[in-house]
């Protein structure tokens, strides 16, 4: 139970978030069905965020750490790590396996630098 992190796209490989920095992220999330419930890329919008302090579902906070600046990833997130039995009505439901496709766009305002 947790999350899993599956690496799309390789970023720096150098530079990982540490508790307390804020992250900015562009996230597409759906159900282990492929039901899309939330997208920053939709809004063309990503997500600011503290990291590691609770603010967002814990399968975030233990995940995105392990991501480097400019990192593409899938985290799978198992319910005791994301929304739970009560899940997230009306668009997540209770006990919800969930994936996150994430992108790790800056730490602390910081982009990664182009190669």
């Amino acid at each position: 139970m947790g999350v899993t992190v599956e690496i799309l796209a390789p970023g720096d490989g150098r530079t990982r978030p540490q508790p307390g920095d804020r992250v900015t992220i562009h996230y597409v999330g759906t159900l282990v069905d492929g039901t899309k419930f939330d997208s920053s890329r939709d809004r063309a919008d990503p997500f600011v965020t503290e990291i590691g302090r609770g603010k967002v579902i814990r399968g975030w906070d233990e995940g995105v750490p392990q991501l480097s600046l400019g990192e593409k990833a899938v985290l799978t997130v198992t319910p005791d790590f994301g929304y739970g039995p009560r899940g997230f009505p009306p668009v997540i439901p209770p006990n919800a396996t969930l994936r996150f496709e994430v992108e790790l766009l800056k730490i602390n305002g910081k982009a990664s630098s182009p190669s």
